[in-house]
């Protein structure tokens, strides 16, 4: 609404200011053809003032219009801020409306979150240039309203536009104080940050601020609804929103896809031998054991009671059976807890053309079965059949 009426406002005074200068310009003529004296020349002077005058006004105009429209952009940016709680968008609407301010080539956004690595948004800067900005208070610990950078180079690079000459950072105030910082770079030589651009970023930065904070407890919560309380791994539920997006996308790519499922050997009569408490910290320590030898890319689940599965993107049947046997050895090598040592048992899939996500784990599912019944401690690959590895 607000972008609209300034819109509006610049249009007409556009057409006002060009009726004026028509009506000047009707004026003039009019008085210099009533002139007997150097009638001719006149209205050429005449004219050439108004062409001058219109020039300067159309200029004018032309930049109050550019200035509006950035103005509407920002305050664009503004609202949209908190109509978001994915906390990659709100960061992105963040670093647009950063790059908004006149003069500004780059923006960054760097938030601290505990123990973690920082969190950092950035726009115009390669990855390596954001991740060597760092940006800090006062050394006597007081909170600064703003940070100016401003760097020096040899001759050969001062008036080059390549590099980053000058920068700008404010706080971004969280509930309990700042949570990390807005910083804004120019490259230009010439361009100095003033006091109108600190009041825009700061206004900017309190209202990304609580977006912010918002986002990222969204984000945190739907991490924990996701992780299964006592192992800390991947639960069912996102196993299987995890399985049918990653079967989707190989069956559009012609990508391969593993699967291994797999269990504790006779946890049953373990439960049995040592209570259910006991039991429950064998469970834990086993999913330690599975984080350590899983790869990066790698989906560790529990899907219930004692039962695993790993969802292998980019992989075969082949990669999944040594999976299996980094498994075996992680849960075997040592006692894992008062259950003392244990084996598992495992079966293994790898995607074909016609299964969906439900046969795909099934297959899988199955070679388990057969595994147990061919003796334990052993993998299984669903392949044409069902014959032991």
């Amino acid at each position: 609404m607000f972008a609209a009426l300034t819109m509006t406002t610049v249009l007409v005074a556009v057409g006002a200011a060009l009726a004026v200068l028509v009506l000047i310009a009707l004026a003039m003529l009019l008085r210099a053809r009533r002139s007997s004296r150097g009638g001719e020349h006149q209205v050429e002077a005449l004219v050439s003032e108004m062409s001058t005058r219109m020039e300067t006004m159309i200029r004018e105009l032309s930049e109050s219009l550019e200035q509006a429209q950035e103005e509407a952009r920002r305050n664009r940016y503004l609202s949209e801020l908190g109509g978001s709680i994915d906390l990659d968008e709100v960061l992105s609407r963040t670093l647009e409306a950063g790059g908004a301010v006149p003069g500004v080539d780059a923006a960054l956004v760097t938030i601290t979150d505990g123990e973690q690595k920082p969190i950092v948004a950035t726009v115009g800067l390669s990855a390596e240039e954001a991740h060597r900005q760092t940006v800090s208070g006062p050394p006597d610990g007081h909170e600064a309203r703003a940070i100016t950078l401003t760097y020096r180079y040899p001759p050969s690079l001062e008036a080059s536009a390549d590099v980053v000459h000058s920068g700008l950072a404010v706080p971004v105030p969280g509930e309990a104080g700042p949570i990390g910082f807005l910083t804004v770079y120019s490259r230009s030589a010439q361009h100095r940050f003033a006091e109108e651009e600190i009041r825009e970023l700061e206004l900017l930065a309190q209202r990304a601020g609580p977006a912010i904070e918002n986002a990222r407890r969204f984000k945190e919560a739907r991490k924990l609804a996701d992780l299964d309380a006592l192992t800390g791994l991947h639960n069912r539920r996102y196993f299987h929103e995890t399985l049918a997006r990653e079967v989707s996308r190989a069956h559009r790519y012609g990508r391969r896809l593993a699967l291994v499922v797999f269990d504790l050997d006779d946890f049953k009569a373990i439960n049995d031998r040592i209570g259910h408490l006991a039991g429950d910290s064998v469970l834990a320590e086993t999913a330690e054991r599975v984080r350590d030898v899983v790869r990066s890319a790698d989906v560790a689940c529990r899907v219930g009671g004692d039962e695993f599965a790993v969802i292998l993107p980019e992989s075969a049947a082949g990669d999944a059976d040594q999976l299996y046997h980094r498994l075996l050895g992680a849960v075997s090598s040592r006692p894992v807890g008062q259950a003392g040592r244990l084996s598992v048992s495992a079966g293994i899939a790898e995607l074909r053309e016609e299964d969906d996500p439900t046969k795909f784990f099934e297959r899988a599912d199955e070679a388990l079965y057969h595994a147990k019944e061919h003796g334990k401690a052993q993998v299984v690959a669903h392949w044409a059949g069902i014959d032991p590895a």
